[in-house]
């Protein structure tokens, strides 16, 4: 029986889970003995059937998702058909490389390349060696790698999972997830909020923990507890009971003790997820990430074949808003039908809004079909733009908003510049979103998706509260209402500070809602805003996170 010890990595998932270590099953590696192939060409194409199979198989795992998974898998469905992976095995194959070993070395000339440009790039290098393992193991006609079968509930633990792995999960037998690696709004972590398991992620030496051995898993504070005592579980057990009884009375709008109402909105990615949504006690949505209608597709989608799909999204919700992310790709997320070119450092290029002034086309045949869907359905439909940097930027996206006939044109703000000069971004436009995934990354210069930065990511980070503080009040004196939709905001204790700071509404994941809306009903807005003012007089993010918990109702520490 293994010694009792508590790891601490990053909750990012919230809720506690009780149960035996199940351990995903190591990458297939190719053989060190592999010959070299008699026939170039008969290798080469096990190499592209290969592919082909790890592709099929993603699609056929994404039409039996819900939208957010399947979104990511249709995008790592693209990576298995990356011409370039053929192209690069077929050198290693010329070199001598039997067809399993020029799978993984071509793999590995992607995945240093992915990792040096950063950015997006370097987020898909997990799924990117997902989909090598998995041609190496159809290669060898062996089982492709991933989570064992399951039988109790339990708690998979892995170096990191691939969204093939995460988005396939059975959450009757799952029941909480821990990774070696990871960040904040890695895969792993956008999944698992999405699907209500609770999660860490960043826990060293996971998988040193032996399979079988009974863990307590913490998604909110992040411990992770190996082989507890029993009064460990059992703690754990009411405060679970506890916490569903408290967020099974939590209804309605979100409001403060005092009266202060701050919306409380979903994160969805696509149709399936709005279904869900829009069958729960939310204010509507506050961020619609339309990428997925793009990215299964191979040619741009017409109007009417978008406006099918946004017809759908906005049904469920009624007249409640849904706010729709325009497009955000370009060179750190690219489609094959707008191909900008490669950049030195795609995270800082022609992304977002920068992407759509280069391909307006593309911008006005979206914001066309929106318009046909607002009108058909008589959806509050408010549609925002990513990575705006300048004012000019804003008041350009919002003529072209108004212009096809949508009445209300907001802009997500992301960068440093945008946030400190909000007021004059702000002008033009109805609404502004604050992306704190972004904002974080840039205010901090750290690449969102580099595990070992995660310190400096941190949402508590006082300098990247500084710079919300900054956007809040460009946003009072524009006189346009600001929100939050990035994960910082079904933190529920952020929640507090952020409505603190002026924040109007707050999108997250449905399954972080029940908590936000009671933590606003335990505290007033003054007490919100001292809060908010402790956090920005804290010199660290760790003070920060602390003067806030010892500041809030006890309530509902503890639950948390």
């Amino acid at each position: 029986m293994a010694a009792t010890e508590t790891r601490q990595g990053i909750g990012v998932s919230p809720g506690t889970a009780y149960g035996p270590v199940v351990l995903v099953a190591p990458p297939v590696r190719p053989p060190a003995d592999e010959p070299a192939p008699a026939d170039t060409e008969a290798a080469l194409a096990q190499v592209r059937e290969a592919f082909g199979t790890v592709a099929a198989a993603l699609d056929e795992r994404a039409a039996r998702s819900d939208d957010t998974a399947q979104e990511i898998l249709r995008a790592t469905a693209l990576i298995a058909r990356d011409k370039g992976l053929v192209k690069e095995a077929a050198k290693a194959i010329a070199r001598g490389l039997g067809p399993a070993n020029a799978v993984a070395a071509a793999v590995e000339v992607y995945a240093a390349q992915f990792e040096a440009l950063g950015g997006y790039f370097a987020e898909r290098v997990t799924d990117l060696r997902d989909v090598g393992s998995r041609a190496v193991a159809a290669v060898l006609g062996v089982p492709a790698p991933g989570i064992p079968t399951i039988t109790e509930p339990s708690v998979v633990v892995a170096e990191d999972l691939a969204p093939a792995e995460t988005a396939t999960l059975d959450r009757s037998l799952v029941v909480g997830i821990v990774t070696q690696a990871g960040g904040r709004t890695s895969h792993t972590a956008i999944l698992a909020a999405q699907m209500g398991i609770p999660a860490v992620v960043q826990v060293a030496a996971a998988l040193a923990i032996p399979a079988g051995t009974p863990v307590a898993v913490d998604g909110d504070s992040g411990e992770v507890t190996v082989a507890p005592d029993p009064e460990v579980v059992h703690a754990q057990r009411l405060r679970r009971e506890r916490r569903a009884e408290a967020l099974a009375a939590s209804a309605g709008p979100g409001v403060t003790a005092d009266g202060h109402h701050v919306a409380l909105l979903a994160n969805i990615g696509g149709v399936q997820d709005a279904e869900e949504a829009g069958a729960q006690d939310l204010e509507g949505v506050g961020l619609f990430r339309t990428e997925f209608v793009f990215l299964s597709s191979d040619a741009a989608p017409t109007v009417e074949e978008q406006a099918s799909i946004y017809r759908r999204v906005f049904a469920p919700f009624g007249d409640r808003r849904v706010v729709v992310r325009t497009l955000d790709a370009g060179a750190d997320k690219p489609l094959a039908f707008a191909d900008l070119g490669p950049e030195e450092n795609p995270a800082l290029g022609r992304r977002g809004l920068r992407m759509s002034a280069l391909r307006p086309d593309l911008l006005d045949a979206q914001l066309e079909a929106l318009a046909v869907a607002a009108r058909d359905t008589g959806a509050d439909v408010r549609v925002m733009a990513p990575m705006v940097a300048t004012a000019e930027e804003a008041a350009w996206f919002a003529r072209r908003v108004r212009e096809n006939g949508l009445p209300k044109a907001g802009v997500m703000i992301e960068v440093p510049g945008a946030a400190l000069r909000a007021r004059h971004v702000l002008a033009d436009v109805d609404f502004g979103s604050l992306g704190t995934n972004d904002l974080a990354q840039y205010t901090m210069a750290a690449d969102r998706m580099q595990g070992e930065l995660s310190d400096l990511l941190d949402p508590w980070q006082p300098a990247v509260l500084d710079v919300v503080a900054a956007a809040c009040d460009g946003a009072r004196r524009a006189g346009v209402p600001m929100g939050v939709c990035g994960e910082s905001a079904g933190d529920p204790l952020l929640a507090l500070v952020l409505t603190g700071l002026g924040v109007g509404s707050l999108s997250m994941a449905p399954s972080k809602v029940p908590v936000v809306r009671l933590a606003l009903s335990l505290h007033g807005l003054p007490q919100c805003q001292a809060l908010a003012e402790a956090a920005r007089e804290a010199a660290t993010a760790t003070e920060a996170l602390a003067a806030v918990r010892a500041g809030a109702s006890d309530e509902l520490t503890d639950l948390l």
